[in-house]
């Protein structure tokens, strides 16, 4: 039987997240096979806003670890609390058995959950949001691998813990780094692109229904074409809303190069960018986008 990609659609929409065909079909492979879904794409085109939508719609926990360089174990899976532990120490003050005291503090009662070891003991089937994955070092990407094979861990002072329930794994990446083909292998591709203009008008109205639907348009334009410029940030569907909205606040009348121009860094985020944008640029490109350009 053919999955009901329609309603899943509508799912990920009721959850504030404009999906096309592809992006739910993804999610429904990811879901039915029980496979992570890797995520990648230019910043700003809603990668992380999949999870999000998925853990609204399942009614699910969403866990989100962020990645940056330099990110540890200790950091993403769990630690110990010494100070808690140092506490319960001092109450024994010599009294007791010192092996007994050693397994009380060495116990679940004295470890602290960070989101991977969160994401396995889990009761129900959490959302786990893997963010930003290729910011992370090769090492916790090889440890990710083991994990994303069979879902547990082994903490030493209290042997392998398995996953209660397979979390639903989200994996993003911008590309600033290229991913091994073992992650890779593991996991579902998608690919998201800058949505074309029609979606990205339909996303600014369900997010910023406040703002003027002509204004929405507008913006979207503006932000189309300055993604086929040669710029080192194109704008992503982030920066579009933030555009809009400062439009937004700078008055109801069309869209003039001034008013582009004032409101540009809500819209560019390079300074190099920003100096190539001038308010006779800007008139050329709303001129050709559409817009009134004097």
């Amino acid at each position: 039987m053919q999955p009901d990609i329609a309603k899943i659609i509508e799912g990920l929409e009721a959850a504030g997240y404009i999906a096309d065909r592809g992006i739910a079909t993804a999610v429904h492979l990811g879901l039915a096979m029980e496979k992570p879904l890797l995520v990648e794409g230019a910043a700003g085109v809603g990668k992380t806003e999949i999870a999000k939508a998925v853990a609204t719609w399942l009614g699910a926990e969403l866990i989100r670890l962020q990645c940056y360089e330099g990110l540890d174990l200790p950091t993403a899976l769990y630690e110990w609390n010494y100070q808690k532990q140092l506490l319960h120490i001092r109450l024994q003050d010599g009294g007791g058995d010192a092996e007994a005291v050693q397994r009380t503090i060495f116990g679940p009662d004295f470890l602290l959950e960070r989101p991977l070891l969160r994401a396995i003991r889990c009761e129900t089937r959490p959302v786990l949001l893997i963010d930003e994955v290729d910011r992370a070092d090769e090492e916790f990407e090889a440890f990710l691998l083991e994990l994303l094979s069979d879902f547990q861990v082994s903490i030493p002072e209290l042997g392998t813990v398995e996953a209660r329930t397979r979390p639903v794994v989200v994996l993003t990446s911008n590309g600033t780094r290229e991913l091994s083909d073992a992650l890779r292998r593991r996991c579902l591709y998608l690919w998201i692109d800058y949505p074309d203009a029609a979606r990205e008008v339909e996303i600014l109205r369900r997010r910023r229904p406040d703002i003027a639907a002509e204004r929405a348009r507008e913006a979207v334009k503006l932000a189309q074409q300055l993604r086929r410029e040669r710029l080192a940030k194109p704008p992503g569907v982030a920066e579009t809303l933030d555009f809009a909205a400062a439009l937004d606040h700078l008055g109801p009348n069309p869209l003039r190069p001034a008013t582009a121009r004032d409101a540009i860094g809500a819209l560019v985020k390079d300074p190099n960018d920003l100096a190539g944008l001038t308010e006779e640029r800007l008139g050329e490109l709303l001129a050709s986008s559409g817009d009134g350009g004097s």
